[in-house]
């Protein structure tokens, strides 16, 4: 297993600072978030994802991937009615896929819960089936260029599509593509009634990355969330992909946020 930690933590900071200090902190990857360098991942220019890619490896750092896809997107959702909408999103996603990969990343985060939401007078079958059609581009440009989508089962309080891992797991199952899977997350998994390490052990060989947060939207160690058991469970079912750290609150400071849950991981794991 490697460790990473999202860049949107250090807010205004230089990229270059942040490889370094996360690189100093003893991650081994950032996963970003691309509204950090742009509203759109069509406004990077080749020349800047190549700046970016560079600037991570002088700080002997990796890029895992990117999350908040459709973040300060507009017209674009993944199972609205509107087919405009859904064509939107799926050219969007393709250019996603791409960004991912010229920046050197193997895995897209796909969350974004108001961009999935069943809308009124869908049906859930009809949200399934419109989604994976949204997808099919994407999923096929992943595999050509070596980065896996991964579908975030989300709580009910963030949406209502997709808000278990075992729903996740049988809507990827239906794209029959190896770039086309699902991740879990630990603030979502606590929103389960099934404990997070029996549904670690249901989805092995189904997720492809992990989120590593607690249930009060902050960093490990900022709660009472156990990761003894998660990184035991992990172990167990053999995962060796990339745990990221992912806050929603920020309050502590990036310094105090990225260096006290890398310690709560480095105990949990022995890494």
């Amino acid at each position: 297993m490697r460790f990473a930690i999202c860049n949107e933590i250090f807010k205004d900071w230089p990229f270059d600072r942040i490889c370094d200090f996360a690189k100093q902190a003893g991650y081994d990857a950032l996963e970003l978030a691309p509204f950090c360098f742009a509203p759109l991942v069509t406004e990077i220019s080749p020349a800047w994802r190549t700046e970016i890619r560079g600037t991570a490896a002088r700080a002997g750092i990796a890029i895992s991937g990117i999350h908040w896809v459709l973040a300060y997107t507009d017209g674009m959702h993944v199972n609205s009615p509107d087919a405009a909408s859904r064509h939107r999103a799926s050219d969007y996603l393709v250019e996603a896929v791409n960004f991912c990969a010229d920046v050197g990343g193997q895995s897209m985060i796909f969350g974004s819960p108001k961009r999935r939401d069943i809308l009124p007078g869908v049906t859930p079958e009809q949200a399934a089936d419109w989604t994976l059609e949204t997808f099919r581009a994407a999923a096929n440009r992943g595999q050509e260029r070596g980065v896996t989508i991964c579908l975030e089962p989300l709580a009910p309080t963030e949406t209502n599509f997709l808000n278990t891992a075992a729903d996740t797991i049988a809507l990827a199952r239906r794209m029959n593509s190896s770039a086309f899977k699902i991740m879990l997350d630990v603030k979502a998994m606590c929103a389960e009634a099934k404990p997070i390490p029996q549904i670690i052990r249901e989805s092995a060989g189904e997720f492809a990355y992990f989120h590593a947060n607690d249930r009060n939207l902050k960093g490990p160690g900022f709660g009472d969330v156990d990761f003894a058991p998660i990184a035991a469970a992990l172990k167990e079912v053999g995962y060796n992909g990339t745990v990221s750290v992912e806050v929603f609150k920020f309050e502590e400071g990036p310094e105090a946020i990225a260096t006290r849950s890398r310690e709560c991981l480095r105990k949990a794991f022995g890494a």
